[in-house]
């Protein structure tokens, strides 16, 4: 029997496009098309954040949100400038991870449900991850496409701070007004706001995970203002959403970048907190991921839901492993309810899915730290390096509690590809026997 919270084939049976959104969407494409490669990021990224998730043109039964026809522009017009590889045809690992994981999730969550609407499904969320990712590498060439990138970051989360605060100050969303998305969000007396995102909480995450980069685009010393303006604007909306996942990932990066001075010791800390945890584990009453119950800074959070969730993901280990489950709502009460990255990614693709996530954390975080050690002596290019190590280990708390499901895992893209650019322009004057080691395709470039 197929799971009640499962439905294959639903959303809008009809267009929802409003007018001013039309309008939007059409300036976008244009500008897309046809503004210099290196601004096409700021019209490509404004589309996809402030526009709704819920606007939607439906064709022949099949859903073009909105998001999806911004990928799709950008993607021709990279394909009509011949930027046909990122960053000047540097492809590393990562890229091939990212790939793999995408492909991954899409063959085997087809094969778990064997359904024609699903593998459609499955096909948007496709083209949604591969096309996403790679239009953003293809358009963040160099350093300045990435500040470039973070300032308009910074826009999009002050104008959906502003939004936000005026969500609890009426009890009305203005992007709800455009339709495809309800018009305000209340939850044990509370109004979440959640902007122009699709739930309040991606939108207390989007400002929670960008503070360290508005950390950095300050200290560069150039966007002082909108640098604080954005900081402040992401404090807005992490704590205007009344979510603990938000608080804990905007703490997090604070943090991450305190951890600078200690950055030539981070192996013995890492190692210190293993220890510490499989210590925990070892003494508690219960296992060592059950001090996620305990955590509530709003007094309404889903703490024991989040326990609960990795606890039975655990535990059922041979029931999701090889091509994930459709039955985890069987396991507990609110258990179809995957509010956990890594939880959903085993649910929805198994083992494979899982571990190819983790490895695309995982690689990052080396890269950046590798990079890191390189440059030592250079503060400037540490710093930045450092600021985007922080931002990832934001977005490896915030997983914990959500999934990237609507606008936000547009950021999450954009911010994986700013790292093969940062790292191989941090490290661009050193030996190329070094850019050797960090790229194996370095050689190959360098020879074109």
């Amino acid at each position: 029997m197929e799971p009640e919270n499962i439905r294959f084939g639903g959303g809008s049976p009809v267009t929802v496009l409003h007018p001013l959104v039309a309008v939007a969407m059409i300036l976008a494409v244009g500008l897309i098309w046809f503004l210099p490669r290196k601004y096409v990021i700021l019209p490509a990224l404004f589309a996809l954040f402030l526009i709704p998730k819920g606007q939607v043109i439906v064709t022949a039964g099949i859903h073009f949100n909105v998001c999806r026809i911004i990928i799709l522009a950008g993607l021709a017009r990279c394909v009509a400038s011949k930027l046909l590889s990122p960053a000047a045809g540097r492809f590393d690992f990562m890229d091939r991870v990212f790939a793999l994981w995408a492909t991954s999730y899409f063959v085997i969550n087809s094969l778990l449900y064997m359904q024609i609407q699903a593998t459609i499904k499955n096909t948007g969320d496709l083209l949604d991850a591969l096309g996403g990712y790679f239009v953003m590498r293809f358009l963040v060439q160099d350093r300045e496409d990435i500040r470039r990138t973070i300032k308009a970051l910074a826009i999009i989360a002050i104008v959906n701070a502003v939004c936000m605060l005026n969500e609890q100050r009426t009890a009305t969303n203005i992007f709800g007004i455009l339709g495809g998305m309800p018009p305000e969000t209340v939850r044990d007396g509370k109004i979440r706001s959640q902007g122009s995102f699709e739930v309040f909480i991606t939108a207390g995450t989007f400002g929670a995970t960008l503070l360290p980069l508005l950390v950095w685009l300050w200290s560069h010393g150039k966007s002082r203002v909108l640098s604080v303006l954005g900081i402040l604007a992401a404090t807005v909306m992490s704590v205007t959403c009344y979510a603990s996942t938000t608080l804990i990932a905007y703490a997090a990066g604070i943090i991450g970048l305190c951890f600078w001075p200690l950055r030539k010791h981070m192996r013995l800390i890492r190692w210190g907190i293993v220890v510490m945890l499989v210590g925990l584990h070892l003494v508690m009453h219960g296992p060592v991921w059950s001090l996620l119950e305990h955590i509530d800074l709003t007094g309404s959070s889903s703490s024991y839901h989040r326990y609960m969730l990795i606890d039975n993901f655990i535990r059922h280990f041979g029931d999701w492993w090889l091509l994930g489950t459709k039955d985890n709502g069987s396991w507990g009460w609110e258990m179809w309810d995957a509010s956990n990255q890594y939880v959903a990614y085993g649910l929805s693709g198994g083992l494979i899915t899982f571990v190819l996530f983790i490895s695309i954390i995982s690689r990052a975080f080396a890269r950046l730290g590798t990079a890191r050690k390189l440059v030592e002596g250079n503060r400037v290019e540490e710093w930045f390096l450092w600021c985007l190590g922080a931002t990832l280990f934001s977005h490896l708390v915030s997983f914990f509690g959500i999934g990237y499901f609507d606008q936000i895992q547009f950021y999450w893209f954009a911010f994986l590809a700013f790292i093969p650019v940062a790292v191989f322009e941090a490290t661009d004057s050193v030996l190329p026997q070094v850019q050797e080691a960090l790229n194996p395709s370095y050689n190959l470039h360098a020879a074109r």
